[in-house]
């Protein structure tokens, strides 16, 4: 069987009886579950449904889920069957079927669908645990023996292999493991499923989530049973298609003959393993929206490709390989996950740009790896600056002195430097956990809130519940007009008061769990209380202007796309009366042109008046219309999607509040372009009368300087260049007269953001070279990060001028112009955002800077 063909066997099957087919959540995990960065197993995405957090679209579900495992990326290419990227097949019961139903299915599938015979099949059952207060899973061991599985081929396993925590509390049960045995050749007589042997392979696991566990060991049964399974796709496929290997299997063949085809060294098989998962883990982690960083799973990405490329470079692939990878990737797997080739020309431009950024950096990193590792030890400030000057994750440097027989002992003190580093930049905010404020809305009523806040912005209702926690008062209403912060819009804010007059309490925050929310409210009159009649009042005035800058984030989306190309993608965004913040995959800084066409963009469909409709449709069909899906959410059959005008520029899956029309925007406004993460830029800007406010206060400014400068507002820009003319004429020559600092500035280069120049030049000395430097800054402006380097009298002068705005982003000019001078053979530091240095060889000049360059390119990477 093919792995296509053993996925459509499995979905058939359970579709066949009852089990309602889900199609596979993306990688990056639902924005209400951050306890993971990426989807790691079946279940994952189902989670609110076996929560109780949302009701599920059937009490039988079937999906073929894609999941990564970070825990096993140093494991691939050491052993047959590890990989990061794969795909698990499951079949769940929620509060339907149980052990017996289980057991039944798995069976029959085995046997009917795969062809095992049932003499080969044996199972794994929990043997029971004295802490926990359980015995043997005798109903497991029953069902199996109802089937026709012998009590000889019923092996019991400790807690460690056959007991399914979801954590230290929550969710859990026993779970019951089938395996194949594959005879004598693969082992011996006293080989049994659960030991460390080939002869007994696991294929599937039955999970029967039956108690909560809360404290940790005390165990109380739930009220709805559950089932979980999961049967890798590519473990199956290994059996079926009768190969000791995954990687010789369909999907990972074609990948392994093309790393053969282009290496010029020979091979080992380590490295083709690695080449074939970490490019089908790249691809698919790329069609799901992350892109290459140094943050979370855009780290986890980086990671992978950096140890492809590495790989690629050990084996003698020529530079550039990576996008024969993704094609070949594509063609394999596209079939099954359309998102592949829709998102092929995205996936190919972060690929192509990371290994490029990568490569620079890889050969000089590499010698300095190989000189220190052949003094064999490797020291935490070593191993720190390889990261933070060549772009090495640790992982990778670990693992490469691992190969050269050389142990790695300083990950605690490398850990303080990382966390050193980190002190100097801002810290990344946290998300709530699942099961914490959600908690709290289950408790305070079992029905969930009906939110009429689309409709009105006033409800007469009831107090459904309320509770208080912690000195906070939780109230639930039966309807509720108020939005809870989701998709980046913010909660609504306003009042609820008594209908008799005698309450009053405001609005703070509105918690979403699911389709479910609470109202964290402060009293100012009197007291709420539990069955009361009250009137809910959304605050109007804020709520249109949240509206009005949701709307525009979406015209701003659109705008992006149409500007800049399709690899455009939202990346994060924060909507709220005052402004829209818009965070957009992106490899480089906006041009004033670019900033321009986008602003002038959005500002023709407002004026153009455009209708906004919000549609009731199913997923199917809202993708068939290409509505935009904002990676990271989690959506169900029927979904809102938001059309603007015709439909032909801005589709997007959305449950937040918009305007009904775009001239009700009034006017866009971009504040300001910049930086967010690496390949993150940011887009801030407002609309209506907040803009219309900024617009005024610039015809304030200009009619002062105008009035300062004894012209016309008109003629300001004129006036002032005649000023600056006269001072031109007026300073002093500069300080070296072979060098034009206009002209030097004007070398300046574009890097992540920032104006990045790296020069030799002539200077008589030391002071000398500071002050051209300092004169190039200011004509550079406000994201100049310069090292400019000169030699006199056989001595190398260095110095490193950094902005403001490039320090707060983790440059260091006293650690870059330490770089620079460590190969001129000297030394030096300083601040921050000015530093000196100095070395001993001219000669080596051009290299300084050369490293100050790639010093700077990986700190703002």
């Amino acid at each position: 069987m093919t792995s296509d063909q053993i996925r459509e066997t499995f979905l058939e099957f359970f579709a066949a009886r009852d089990h309602k087919r889900m199609a596979s959540g993306s990688l990056v995990p639902a924005s209400f579950d951050p306890s993971v960065l990426l989807t790691t197993a079946g279940m994952q995405p189902l989670k609110p449904y076996f929560l109780g957090l949302e009701k599920p679209p059937h009490i039988r579900l079937t999906s073929c889920q894609k999941c990564f495992r970070t825990t096993d990326i140093e494991n691939v290419g050491n052993t047959a069957r590890h990989l990061t990227f794969f795909e698990m097949l499951g079949n769940f019961s929620i509060g339907d079927y149980f052990k017996a139903g289980a057991v039944e299915y798995a069976l029959e599938l085995s046997t009917t669908g795969f062809g095992f015979d049932v003499d080969d099949i044996w199972i794994t059952v929990f043997e029971g645990d004295e802490e926990l207060g359980l015995g043997p899973d005798e109903e497991a061991i029953a069902a199996w023996e109802a089937v026709g599985i012998p009590r000889s081929r019923i092996v019991p396993c400790n807690r460690k292999e056959n007991f399914w925590e979801s954590g230290p509390t929550g969710p859990c049960g026993p779970c019951s493991e089938l395996y194949l045995d594959r005879g004598l050749e693969w082992g011996t007589e006293d080989d049994l499923p659960g030991g460390e042997n080939e002869r007994f392979l696991e294929y599937w696991n039955l999970v029967f989530m039956q108690f909560d566990q809360d404290p940790p060991n005390k165990l109380t049964p739930l009220p709805a049973k559950n089932i979980d399974t999961g049967l890798g796709l590519n473990r199956m496929a290994l059996i079926q298609q009768g190969v000791p290997t995954i990687f010789e299997t369909d999907q990972f063949a074609p990948l392994m003959a093309l790393g053969r085809e282009l290496a010029t060294r020979e091979p080992d098989e380590r490295a083709l393993r690695i080449l074939a998962d970490h490019s089908r883990a790249t691809t698919f982690l790329i069609a799901d929206g992350v892109v290459p960083s140094n943050e979370d799973r855009g780290y986890v990405l980086r990671r992978v490709m950096r140890r492809a490329i590495q790989q690629g470079h050990r084996i003698g692939i020529e530079q550039g390989f990576m996008p024969r990878y993704v094609e070949q990737v594509i063609e394999l797997m596209g079939g099954a996950y359309p998102e592949l080739v829709h998102g092929r020309e995205t996936i190919l431009k972060w690929v192509r740009a990371e290994e490029a950024g990568f490569g620079r950096t890889l050969e000089q990193g590499t010698r300095l790896l190989d000189d220190l590792l052949a003094e064999g030890e490797l020291a935490a400030a070593d191993a720190f600056k390889l990261h933070d000057t060549y772009g090495f994750p640790i992982e990778l440097t670990r693992e490469i002195a691992a190969e050269r027989g050389v142990p790695f002992t300083g990950d605690a003190e490398f850990a303080e430097l990382m966390d050193a580093q980190r002190a100097r930049s801002a810290a990344a905010a946290g998300g709530r956990k699942v099961g914490s404020t959600e908690t709290v809305v289950r408790d305070l009523s079992p029905e969930p809130t009906e939110f009429t806040g689309y409709e009105a912005l006033e409800q007469h209702t009831i107090v459904a519940g309320l509770v208080e926690r912690d000195g906070q008062v939780f109230v639930k209403l039966a309807e509720s007009p108020f939005y809870a912060e989701g998709g980046g819009q913010i909660s609504d804010s306003g009042t609820i008061a008594c209908e008799d007059g005698d309450c009053l309490a405001h609005v703070r925050d509105v918690i979403r769990a699911g389709d479910d929310q609470a109202i964290l409210v402060q009293a100012e009159e009197g007291q709420l209380k539990p069955g009361e009649r009250v009137v809910a009042r959304v605050d109007a005035v804020a709520r249109r202007a949240t509206q009005a800058n949701h709307t525009a984030t979406h015209l701003l989306h659109a705008a992006l796309r149409e500007r800049l190309g399709e690899h455009v993608r939202q990346a994060g965004s924060y909507v709220g009366p005052d402004k829209l913040r818009f965070d957009f995959s992106h490899t480089q800084r906006l041009s004033a042109e670019e900033r321009r066409d986008i602003e002038d963009r959005v500002n023709e469909w407002i004026l153009r008046n455009d209708p906004v409709r919000p549609l009731t449709t199913t997923l199917e069909e809202a993708r068939r219309l290409g509505a935009m899906a904002l990676f990271g959410e989690k959506y169900g059959d029927v979904v809102r999607m938001v059309e603007i005008g015709d439909g032909s520029y801005s589709r997007e899956l959305c449950g937040g509040t918009h305007v009904r029309s775009t001239a009700e925007i009034g006017v866009f406004k971009i504040l300001s372009e910049g930086s967010s993460a690496s390949n993150v830029r940011r887009i801030e800007a407002i609309t209506g009368p907040e803009a219309v406010g900024l617009l005024r206060r610039h015809d304030a400014l200009l009619a002062e300087a105008a009035a300062a400068l004894r012209t016309q507002p008109e003629r300001v820009v004129e006036a002032i260049e005649a000023l600056q003319e006269r001072a031109k004429h007026a300073a002093k020559a500069p300080v070296n007269g072979a060098v034009d600092p206009a002209a030097l500035a004007g070398r300046a280069v574009e890097l992540s953001g920032a104006r990045v120049l790296t020069e030799v030049v002539e200077a008589p000395d030391a002071k000398a070279l500071l002050e051209l430097a300092d004169r190039v800054k200011g004509r550079i402006g406000g994201d100049a990060a310069i090292v400019l380097g000169c030699a006199v009298d056989g001595r190398v002068h260095l110095v490193a001028n950094f902005a403001d705005a490039v320090v707060a982003r983790g440059l260091r000019a006293g650690d870059v112009v330490k770089v620079a001078a460590q190969a001129a053979g000297g030394g030096g530091g300083g601040r921050d955002t000015l530093a000196q240095a100095g070395g001993r060889d001219p000669g080596k000049l051009p290299e300084a800077l050369a490293a100050a360059r790639v010093a700077i390119e990986n700190a703002l990477a």
